[in-house]
């Protein structure tokens, strides 16, 4: 099969380049710039070329020595004079020669000015008032150059590369006269940048479809700006497909179908699209509207017109932009998601997983199920805790017990129920619970009564809650008395420890944390009201006292501890990885326990207490032994007052010795 030389420097070029490539042609591809070698996709079957050739009678002396064949000129449109000399060069060389014409927008020209070149746009725009934005590239910037004031009032958009920054700085564009980005740009983008400069003109070229010239226009309609257009030269070339059929023939490459028109960057909308059907803003369905592929689960897809446009059933992040790779035939795509992209929605993960160097991403906002069921009761939402129980864990029981309003998301019934239950059985049936279901659906629904209210009630899958609590627990979780606490005959780390310990593990809302040896359960319940979206486990060997832990998760409404009866470390094996550790007791076998810490997180946080001389001792010589960092350590004595008479006296406390260290 015959090797092809493509002069490219073009979306088109590029994309030609990788369609040859794929079945098995070796392709030379000549570009101007480094940048434009570095966008290549890399390929076995694709050889970059950077540089001139030196005019015509270069080119035909490379085309000589290389024995091409075929030569396809896919330069940018405007680049007159480097066609005319590829032709000229293929002319002497004896080859054929294979002109691609860019299509012409499909853009009224009503209220457009055209002229024929840059210097008359600049002569259109010296005796106009107001800002410029000048978006023909570098190699003409100088033209500019001759308006009064031009370095106030004309704003240059150059790729970002050293030649034209350089190029253009030179000429006096910088600061915030000069923007340096590689387009093309969606239309956001451009009318976002003309409102920032609060421009009156953009002079541009037509680079078609694929170079964003539409999107240009759109966003200069949008913005009340006007578009002076620098016209197209004539161009006798032939368009992409015809292009690709004549390289078929001449190859003899197998005709597989339609090869699809190369678009540029490809742009990908994550809408959100309310609560059902109706419920989208008029830019989300305007969007969708544009879009020639959907993507959503099967609900959202029911709750839009899909018809002329291809859809795919899918949610997950993963298998979503597995597809959008593997079918460059979609220019315009738009992933469907429930309620507001930002609150518990997908966009998170999916927008973390998109390659922005090939994709535009835009993201519209949706009406959230928090906002539509507020506003049904009449009650505010910005005062409320925002969670979810939707395929997660939430402390719910914790949450409703210390924030006067807490809104949910929930799944089906039976979380509605259990929501209700725990509620219930922690003592808090003196609540408000509203419960919403099917927004935007013929079945929508909205109750609201106690917790034991909703137990007697039957509820749908799509169900969200907002509890309000007229009278929270709104102490500090730390320092707690320690008479509050239920002992027993247990052991329990005194307030004034408790409080330090607890500081020193610096929790955040979400830690995972592990309680060894835990005792009664106060550093546990302490450790769990801060850590009040996290869960802690505590590890507890006595029944006894795991019974008590019981009792004051339960006086505390601390629901996320989970009492773990048993020895460690073999108590700890099938708990998830911790965050955070305290180790309050560790009957002889710390460190075992440290080193079960570190296989499950090598950068856990340990704070370890020791009464004694030699427990101390043990843990200096642990930390040492596992190669521990040493953060801090701490000494801390205790005296409580007492009464004698009307004096007070100071009894002191057994001193306590804290190493606050971490994996690494």
């Amino acid at each position: 099969m015959k090797d092809v030389f493509i002069f490219s420097g073009t979306t088109e070029g590029r994309s030609l380049a990788t369609w040859l490539a794929s079945k098995g042609v070796m392709v030379h591809v000549r570009v101007a710039t480094d940048y434009g070698a570095d966008v290549m996709e890399p390929n076995d079957n694709i050889d970059v070329q950077v540089g001139s050739c030196g005019g015509a009678e270069g080119i035909a002396k490379v085309i000589s020595e290389n024995m091409y064949e075929i030569v396809v000129d896919a330069t940018h449109p405007y680049a007159t004079t480097v066609s005319k000399h590829i032709r000229e060069g293929c002319q002497r060389a004896g080859a054929e020669y294979i002109r691609l014409r860019r299509e012409d927008s499909d853009v009224s020209d009503d209220d457009i000015v055209t002229v024929d070149n840059v210097s008359d746009a600049v002569d259109y725009l010296k005796d106009r008032e107001g800002v410029i934005l000048a978006a023909t590239g570098s190699k003409e910037l100088d033209r500019y150059t001759s308006i009064p004031d031009y370095r106030e009032r004309v704003v240059a958009r150059v790729l970002s590369t050293m030649e034209s920054v350089k190029r253009a700085v030179e000429l006096g564009f910088e600061g915030r006269n000069l923007i340096c980005a590689q387009g093309p740009f969606t239309e956001d983008i451009n009318y976002a940048t003309l409102k920032q400069i609060d421009a009156r003109y953009l002079v541009t070229k037509d680079s078609g479809t694929v170079g964003g010239y539409e999107e240009k226009v759109r966003a200069a309609r949008r913005a009340g700006v006007t578009v002076v257009l620098v016209r197209k030269p004539d161009d006798s070339g032939h368009p992409y497909c015809e292009v690709v059929s004549m390289l078929e023939q001449r190859l003899g490459i197998p005709h597989e179908g339609t090869v699809p028109e190369p678009s540029g960057r490809r742009e990908v909308l994550l809408v959100g699209i309310g609560m059902g059907p109706g419920d989208m803003t008029v830019r989300a369905a305007e969007k969708v509207r544009q879009a020639d592929l959907l993507i959503g689960a099967r609900r959202m897809l029911d709750a839009v017109d899909t018809s002329g446009r291809d859809v795919l059933i899918e949610y997950r992040s993963d298998a979503i932009v597995d597809y959008m790779d593997a079918h460059p035939e979609y220019g315009r795509i738009a992933v469907l998601l429930s309620g507001d992209i930002g609150f518990y929605s997908g966009a998170k993960g999916l927008l973390s997983r998109i390659d922005r160097s090939r994709y535009d991403v835009d993201t519209e906002a949706g009406i959230s199920s928090a906002v539509y069921l507020c506003s049904k009761i009449g009650e505010t939402w910005q005062d409320a805790y925002l969670t979810s129980a939707h395929g997660r864990d939430s402390n719910i029981v914790g949450l409703v017990n210390t924030r006067p309003k807490v809104f949910t998301l929930l799944s089906g019934e039976d979380t509605v129920h259990a929501m209700c239950r725990q509620l219930f059985d922690y003592g808090l049936n003196d609540v408000s619970v509203t419960i919403g279901q099917d927004f935007g659906y013929p079945t929508e629904r909205i109750f609201t009564g106690t917790p034991s209210e909703c137990l007697d009630s039957e509820f749908g899958d799509l169900c969200v809650a907002l509890i309000v609590n007229p009278d929270p627990d709104t102490r500090n979780p730390v320092g707690i008395p320690d008479e509050e606490f239920t002992r027993g005959d247990a052991p329990m780390t005194k307030s004034e420890v408790r409080a330090l310990s607890v500081a020193k593990l610096k929790l955040s809302p979400d830690s995972v944390v592990y309680d060894v040896g835990a005792g009664t359960g106060s550093v546990s319940v302490e450790m769990a009201l801060t850590a009040f979206e996290g869960r802690v486990y505590a590890i507890e060997r006595e029944d006894v006292a795991a019974d008590l832990i019981e009792v004051n998760k339960r006086k505390f409404r601390a629901s996320n501890i989970e009492v773990v009866r048993g020895l460690a470390p073999e108590a700890m094996t099938d708990l998830p990885a911790p965050t955070h550790a305290f180790i309050g007791g560790s009957a002889g076998n710390l460190r075992q326990i440290v080193q079960c810490l570190l296989d499950k997180n090598p950068d856990v946080r340990i704070v370890i207490n020791s009464v004694t001389i030699e427990t101390m001792s043990e843990t200096l010589q642990v930390i040492r032994d596992l190669d521990l960092v040493e953060e801090e350590f701490v000494n801390i004595t205790v005296a409580r007052s007492r009464r004698l008479g009307k004096y007070h006296l100071m009894t002191g406390q057994n001193p306590v010795y804290i190493a606050v260290v971490r994996g690494r």
